[in-house]
């Protein structure tokens, strides 16, 4: 019995190794969109991958036909979803990214439609919204990434001339 055990857990890691090795670039990549922070130094998103990846780890045996992709994919829009919401506005650094300029949110659903491929009706079904809000959403943050606002231009600073 405990051969067979171990076995199965043998089979397991290989199997979940295999994926990791196939889907983890890509996936860091998408969790670093969604974090915003340069490609090359991107503590946040490797922790939020880590973390979406041990929970898939975890339900690996309850897949059952199921795309580990997928399930990844959706545990990591939702706990960057969960830690958007508690964390923005806190440490707003100078943008190191194109998609810095957009919420959270919007950020989730660009990702998710336009990196990721995922269908409006999927999206706003794995966030809780309405087709229509994500539609709207997503319209919103490409007219932002599109056409960015103009920064104020900056005020002229009179030059004081010393008299002579």
């Amino acid at each position: 019995m405990r051969e067979r055990q171990a076995s199965q857990g043998a089979r397991r890691a290989r199997e979940f190794e295999a994926f990791v090795a196939g889907a983890a670039g890509r996936l860091l990549h998408a969790a670093t969109l969604l974090t915003a922070e340069p490609p090359d130094d991107n503590p946040r998103a490797r922790r939020l991958l880590t973390l979406a990846l041990a929970h898939t780890y975890a339900s690996w045996d309850r897949l059952r036909g199921e795309d580990p992709y997928d399930r990844t994919r959706q545990q990591l829009a939702v706990r960057f979803a969960r830690g958007a919401w508690h964390q923005y506005g806190r440490l707003r650094a100078a943008p190191v990214s194109v998609l810095a300029g957009l919420s959270p949110q919007q950020r989730l659903i660009v990702v998710l439609r336009l990196y990721e491929g995922v269908a409006e009706e999927q999206t706003a079904a794995l966030l809780g919204l309405p087709v229509e809000r994500v539609h709207t959403i997503c319209a919103r943050a490409m007219a932002t990434l599109l056409h960015p606002p103009r920064k104020p231009a900056p005020t002229a600073v009179e030059a004081k001339v010393a008299p002579s």
